[in-house]
């Protein structure tokens, strides 16, 4: 037995699907506009949580090219029956005034790891979909619809439709089972059976501050349900460390005991949520007239009890190292909307190095050359050592924090007519271009450039080196509080990435090569320097 420490998955990892099959536990997160699609996460002892595969590796499977910020995968949910693993997620196209285009869609594996297949697409009419697997054998697919129209409740209701595995197709009508609590803004919805009683748990208060996990129960799958009267079974105080607490789902472990996985986030300042909505566990029981409830309260805890099982450490490696001395990428590195490939990344064409190959800008929803990590700790230092020799100033290249293309800090060089190749800083706060430096810095001709970024809270300084020793300021303690969720005129769903990129405006595809990168969480042990651990992917 060991000790729950929240989030068991800090950064940006909102809308956990928890699932048990045999020993081993495992919780699929949202990834919204980032490639590959959906991480799933693994253990064996529900304290120690590492990263394991992502199933949606395929255009075929997810296509985001044009994909707004913060759409694509929203909150896939995992189950297993007949030897099959289910995964069902939703690709968010457009959330643009009264309309949301959500199409939601089907894979299959016989094992965690794959293959998984093609998508079935299912409907579109929301979001949050999830597969209840019935004693008979009989699929249920469950998703909130969303009601456009004038005057009515947009969170219009859980609706619930039979799948049909032979088929490959939803058959049967659509019942609207359960309209929600005075909370509002219901979603999430996932169903569990427990002594003859179907509990429907669901989101409720939106998915920020007012966030809450409510729970209704019915003899019959299709309802009437009725309200648990003691609801919200778990939200957020002002005073908790955890906050937007909601989205939740539920396990039982092998020796019978009961956790809620869900969403949470911890603020910065002012509300802002740097690090974006992240994953943590909570113990749970179930009263003698059979309602569930959290130990301790309906509060998030920090600290909470782990299972009766015999704890499996997972080694967390603290500097991470990547020389990109692999024959692929490392499963922790994401792209933006589209898979990564030789078009535009490269491990082979220059032996242990990163290529990018410069292509659209910091706003396009496109095609961007990006190669980014969450951050996971508002006390971080990055550093990496670029080769790169742009011959114009549409040519950039360099070291990145982002949120999305209305928000980043982004460390670059490029080269302008006046001083030839500098190095400067580009800030986009709410989609307004800034350079940060009253002049950049000119630098010399020469093969490689260091360059290196502080994150302390939310101020963000940058250096840089021309011989790999000395690091030498080129500014410190910019404001990047408004690289969060809370920080915008659209709420937003993800967090912030730091990583390596480049762009050729020219359509040129100058290419940049990364010598290694360096992310240092300064909170733990500085012992032990190991290579990035994590799914092998890509």
């Amino acid at each position: 037995m060991g000790t729950i420490s929240n989030p068991v998955l800090p950064g940006y990892h909102p809308d956990p699907s928890i699932l048990r099959v045999g020993e081993d536990y495992y919780i699929a997160v949202s990834t919204f506009e980032w490639f590959p699609g959906v991480q799933i996460y693994h253990s064996k002892d529900m304290v120690n949580w590492k990263l394991h595969t992502y199933p949606l590796t395929r255009t075929s499977q997810l296509n985001m090219v044009g994909n707004i910020d913060s759409g694509g995968v929203w909150a896939p949910c995992l189950s297993y029956a007949d030897g099959v693993f289910y995964l069902i997620y939703t690709d968010v196209k457009s959330r643009a005034g009264a309309f949301k285009d959500t199409h939601n869609y089907l894979v299959t594996a016989e094992d965690i790891n794959g293959p998984w297949s093609e998508p079935v697409y299912l409907n579109s009419s929301g979001f949050d979909p999830s597969l209840y697997h019935e004693d008979d054998g009989s699929k249920w697919l469950l998703n909130m619809i969303w009601d456009h129209r004038k005057g009515t409740n947009s969170f219009a209701g859980i609706a619930l439709q039979e799948y049909s595995v032979e088929e490959k197709k939803l058959v049967g009508p659509v019942k609207n089972i359960f309209k929600g609590t005075e909370l509002g803004l219901t979603e999430a919805p996932h169903i569990y059976k427990r002594n003859g009683w179907y509990y429907l748990i669901t989101a409720e208060g939106g998915t920020g501050y007012n966030h809450a996990v409510t729970v209704a129960r019915s003899k019959n799958l299709a309802g009437p349900y009725e309200v648990d009267p003691e609801n919200p079974i778990l939200t957020s105080s002002q005073d908790d460390v955890l906050q937007k607490a909601g989205h939740a789902s539920l396990v039982e472990t092998q020796t019978g005991e009961w956790y809620l996985s869900h969403l949470c986030a911890r603020p910065v300042k002012n509300q802002k949520c740097m690090l974006g909505r992240e994953t943590a566990l909570q113990k749970c029981y179930w009263t003698e007239d059979d309602w569930l409830r959290v130990e301790g309260g309906p509060r998030p805890q920090l600290s909470v009890t782990g299972p009766d099982l015999h704890p499996v450490p997972v080694e967390k490696a603290n500097p991470i190292y990547d020389d990109f001395s692999g024959p692929k990428l490392d499963g922790n590195w994401n792209s933006l909307r589209i898979p990564f490939s030789e078009d535009w990344v490269s491990l082979k064409e220059r032996p242990n190095h990163l290529r990018l190959k410069g292509q659209e800008s910091m706003s396009s929803l496109h095609r961007q050359s990006m190669v980014a990590r969450r951050v996971e700790s508002l006390d971080i230092e990055v550093e990496t050592r670029m080769d790169f020799q742009p011959e114009h100033f549409q040519q950039m290249a360099g070291l990145i924090f982002y949120y999305d293309t209305r928000d980043y800090v982004y460390l670059r060089i490029t080269h302008n007519e006046e001083d030839g190749k500098v190095l400067g800083v580009i800030q986009s706060k709410h989609g307004e271009y800034d350079e940060c430096l009253s002049r950049e810095i000119s630098l010399p001709d020469q093969p490689f450039y260091g360059l290196k970024a502080r994150l302390e809270e939310e101020w963000l300084s940058f250096f840089y080196s021309l011989n790999g020793e000395n690091w030498e300021p080129v500014i410190q303690n910019i404001d990047a509080s408004h690289l969060s969720d809370d920080d915008a005129e659209l709420i937003r769903f993800t967090g912030t990435f730091v990583g390596l990129c480049a762009q050729d405006l020219s359509g040129e595809k100058k290419p940049a090569d990364f010598d290694y990168f360096v992310y240092e969480d300064k909170i733990y042990d500085k012992s032990k320097v190991v290579k990035m651990g994590g799914a092998e992917e890509m």
